[in-house]
Formats: C-alpha cells, structure tokens, sequence
C-alpha cells in the first residue's frame, strides 16, 4: 500500500473516529497524525500486518504483551469503546490477533499507546525528537534511526504536513 493511501484509509479515518467518539475522546492533531504515520512506516514500511519470521501484529507491529499490555491497563474504556465498534472482544488474545488484520484496530491501539505517554507528542519537524518519543513508546528491540528521517519525511507529505 502507498503512504498516501494508507494514511488516507487507515490513519486519517482512525483518528477522525478516535476524536469524534464521547466515550473515546482522543483528540486528533498533526502532531499525531505525523507520528502515528512514522510509526507505522518504520515498523512496517506500511507493507507488513504480521511480522516477517516473529510474532508481531499489525502495521505497527505489537508484540504480545508490552504495549498491548500498557493500553489494556491504562486505556480500557477507550480500546473497550474501539473493540466494542468492531465487534471484537475486549481479551488481549484476541486483540492482538485482530490487529493483523483490522486496520482500524491496529491504528487506535498505535494512537492509544502514544496518548498515554508523557510528555505531549513532539512539535511537527521535530524528527529527533519524534524518535525519542517512539523508542519511548514502543522499545524497539532493533531500532534503526537511519532510516527514521525518511520515514518521517514521508509521513510528513502524506498528511499534508
């Protein structure tokens, strides 16, 4: 899929549901936008629902625990709101197959898992310390900075940005 068109049916979508839900309440910004996109891109090259040889879900790439775990504990009104909409069960097994291959969910839990991290998501052109705040987030096992900028940039066009 291109960045164009993922971002334009996936993220967009997503957080637009995201911000217009009462009982979710997670409000969309460019800052988000941005970074949901990077993420995604990084992780997945916005290619890849299940890891290529590991045990990975969705285009951001959730491992089992981790931070599926830390959006269970700290969000369960939001996800148990997104779950409910896609008539998924709210049971972190299931979740977490899910999420290979309903976009909507993987996106929200990518937004969720950033939405309760401290401090505010770093300013739009802040690549540096967008990065920060994705090692932060998802502790990558093999992180690879040299291709963040890209990534970013990409994501960047593919918002309008």
């Amino acid at each position: 899929m291109t960045p164009d068109n993922f971002f334009a049916r996936i993220v967009e979508p997503t957080l637009a549901y995201m911000a217009a839900s009462p009982s979710i309440n997670v409000p969309v910004t460019d800052g988000a936008r941005v970074l949901v996109m990077s993420i995604a891109g990084q992780e997945s090259f916005w290619k890849e629902r299940r890891q290529i040889g590991g045990p990975a879900r969705g285009f951001w790439q959730f491992e089992f625990g981790g931070g599926i775990d830390d959006v269970f504990r700290v969000t369960p009104r939001q996800l148990g709101t997104v779950c409910a909409s896609l008539d998924i069960p709210y049971d972190r097994t299931v979740v977490f197959e899910a999420m290979a291959w309903n976009d909507t969910l993987a996106c929200a839990m990518a937004r969720l898992l950033l939405w309760m991290q401290p401090p505010a998501l770093p300013a739009i052109g802040d690549k540096e310390g967008a990065w920060q705040y994705y090692l932060k987030a998802w502790r990558p096992g093999a992180p690879h900075r040299h291709t963040w900028d890209a990534r970013y940039d990409t994501a960047l066009k593919a918002a309008g940005l």
